[in-house]
C-alpha cells in the first residue's frame, strides 16, 4: 500500500527529533455548501532537528516511531521562519 505524504506547516521543534505539523484542507459544508477548512496537528520525526516553526514542509506516513508519531518529514517545500521586521521610523521631538 502507498504512503500517504500530506503538506503542512511547522507550528513547533520544542521536543527532541519531532516536529509538530499543522495541515490544513478545505471541505465543503454538506449542508450550506460553504467551503470551510479544516485542519489537523501531526507529530513528524525529524533526524537532524533542521525544520523550523513557519517552514512548509511534506510528511510521509510511516511505521509507528512512539506512542504519537507515524510521520517522517520528508523535504522542505519553502523556508520559512520567524521574520524580523526592521522598523524605520523618523520620531520628531515633540515641544522642543
Amino acid at each position: 500500500m502507498p504512503k500517504r505524504i500530506l503538506t503542512g506547516t511547522v507550528v513547533s521543534d520544542k521536543t527532541d527529533k519531532t516536529v509538530t505539523v499543522l495541515v490544513e484542507r478545505k471541505v465543503k459544508h454538506p449542508l450550506y455548501g460553504k467551503i470551510i477548512r479544516r485542519s489537523k496537528k501531526y507529530h513528524a520525526h525529524d533526524e537532524g532537528n533542521e525544520y523550523h516553526p513557519g517552514d512548509v514542509v511534506r510528511i510521509e506516513e510511516t511505521r509507528p516511531i512512539s506512542k504519537t508519531k507515524t510521520w517522517a518529514v520528508k523535504d522542505r517545500v519553502v523556508a520559512g521562519g520567524v521574520q524580523a521586521v526592521e522598523a524605520d521610523l523618523d520620531v520628531a521631538e515633540a515641544g522642543n
